[in-house]
This record gives C-alpha cells, structure tokens and sequence, in this order.
C-alpha cells in the first residue's frame, strides 16, 4: 500500500508523526521539509503544513520546524545508512526510492574544477515527490496516435509543470509496449534522467512501463538516446523534457535509425512551442505528426487538444 510507503521513508522515531499524512496517500503529491520551517504538504491542488501531532493545517503552525537533525536522520534513512553509495544520485540533487518516489535535495553545494558539482552537504531541503501511476490515463488519446496500419504517429506532450504529462507519457509507453486495440506491442527504450518514468530503484523499474519495456535510468538524454539505439534496437524511444538543442540533435539521429519518437515538453500551448528557437525546425520538418496539449483545469489535468504536424485539429 502506498499509505505504508510514505510511513517507511521515514526514521521510525518520525513515523508516528506521519500517520495522518499517509492516510491521504491517495491525494499525496509532495511533501517539503525545509530547516527551522514547518513542513509542508501538497495534497491534490491544496498546501497543508503540519503540526508537532503531525496534524494538518491550513497556517503555519508555531514550534513545529523541522531541525536539521531530522533531516540528516531522514535522508540517511532513504540512503538505507549508506550516504557514500548514494553519493552519485546526491550529487545530482535527487535520490529515487522504493516505490518509484522521488527526493529532491537542497542544500550547500561543494564544487570541483569545471564549475561541477561534485556533490552536496549540509542537506537542509527535502522535497518527497509522490509517484502516482494512473493506469489508463492514455487510453482516449490512442486512437488518434496511430495510423491506420498500426503504425504510432512520432508524439509530443506539451505540459505546463504539474499537468501530468509524466504521468501521461508513462502510461502510453506501457500501452505502446503492451499493445492495444489500435496497434500490436512494440520494443520501447526508455532514456529516464530523472528517474521520473521508470521510478527505477537499483536499476529496476517500480513503475509499470510495458513487457516489452527497456529503461536507462539516470543518463543525459543526448547520450542515453545513442546508447539505448546502439544497445537495445528499440522501434519505439520515449524521453522526458525535452530542454535544449543537443535533445533535438539526438532526437534527430533516432528518427533517421528509424525509431518512433515519445516526448514531452514545458509549455502552455503549441503557439508556445513553436516560439522556443531550438524547436522551429522540428516544427517546419514535421519530426513530430502528433501534438498533445495538457492542461489544468478545476483542479484536474485534462485533454486540451491533440493536433498534427501541421498544427490542426485532429
């Protein structure tokens, strides 16, 4: 159950104080710890913070800060008392635990030559991203991704931040490898950076991505893109966030090994993508046949429109 995963990512002399915010597991998106602060909780569209009894409330709650000692006691806990093994993941600021949640980390920086971070200490932030499967979620977007010989259309997922395009592109990438009614299972490769499709713990997937499914979790997307064409020969590649030029190149050299593409990108509408530099050309030469624009609205993410590579209606 969810509920006691959220109970075990804490020390158990913390447990207690974490129940009633378990209890809400369902609804759970984050939970922020911050140094001589009251923590907080997002649960669906509302913050909550929570009290020395572990009670939510709506206002700050006096002598409730979390103290620095809890939160070493906390992140060495989700490091199973092994900071040093983790020290690869804590360098790039986030952990990925059982369960497929994800631990952003804060604090002070320690730097080598290059301007690299070489890694953190005194780790004074933690934001605990609850990892949500929504099974199903891309079920009406799958007659309009595929043509009618079974083919998937190249796709794009245009999100505003907390829209759900991750939850979104996780659920059609096990859609795509499992098959369905509109298309039969296909090798998909996935290039996880963030650890946010997958929710890889110990190289293994928590979260269910497909049968025929393979993860690269925790590698640049440029470089995990060639490694995973050269490696594995998927016939479908699924990344997140697309934020750059170097995405576009490897995305690129993907189409022209004959991969399907799966990816998503910040943004607010199409007009929006279609003004960012680095995607213009990807626009004009059509790479993508599939929009799909992801919005919030009343609290829910919703369909706002899916569009082809002309930018109409579909």
């Amino acid at each position: 159950m969810k509920r006691d995963e959220i109970i075990q990512m804490f020390p158990e002399y913390l447990r207690a104080g974490w129940e009633k915010t378990a209890e809400q597991a369902d609804g759970l998106q984050e939970i922020r710890m911050r140094v001589n602060r009251p923590a907080t909780v997002l649960i669906g569209c509302r913050e909550k913070f929570v009290d020395k009894n572990g009670g939510l409330m709506d206002m700050p709650p006096k002598d409730a800060d979390v103290t620095a000692e809890d939160l070493e006691a906390i992140l060495k806990h989700l490091c199973r008392y092994s900071v040093y093994a983790f020290a690869d993941e804590i360098r790039r600021g986030f952990l990925t635990i059982q369960g497929g949640h994800r631990v952003g980390l804060s604090g002070q920086v320690i730097l080598e030559e290059a301007d690299r971070v070489r890694n953190l200490k005194y780790i004074r932030y933690l934001n605990i991203r609850i990892a949500h499967e929504i099974k199903g979620v891309s079920d009406a977007l799958l007659p309009r991704l595929y043509d009618g010989t079974g083919a998937l259309y190249n796709t794009l997922l245009i999100s505003p931040p907390g829209c759900g395009k991750t939850t979104m592109l996780r659920d059609l990438v096990r859609n795509v490898s499992d098959g369905n009614a509109f298309g039969a299972g296909v090798n998909v490769s996935v290039v996880d950076e963030r650890s946010e499709i997958a929710g890889s713990y110990m190289g293994a997937a928590q979260n269910d991505v497909g049968i025929r499914t393979d993860v690269l979790d925790g590698c640049p997307k440029r470089e995990g893109m060639m490694m995973l064409i050269r490696a594995m020969a998927p016939q479908v590649l699924a990344v997140d966030e697309l934020g750059g030029s170097d995405d576009i190149q490897a995305l690129r050299m993907a189409y022209g090994c004959g991969c399907r593409l799966i990816a998503t990108i910040h943004g607010g509408s199409l007009d929006e993508i279609i003004h960012k530099n680095y995607m213009r050309d990807v626009i004009r030469d059509r790479l993508f046949e599939r929009y799909v624009v992801l919005t919030r609205k009343s609290g829910r993410c919703e369909v706002e429109g899916i569009y082809n590579g002309d930018g109409l209606h579909v």
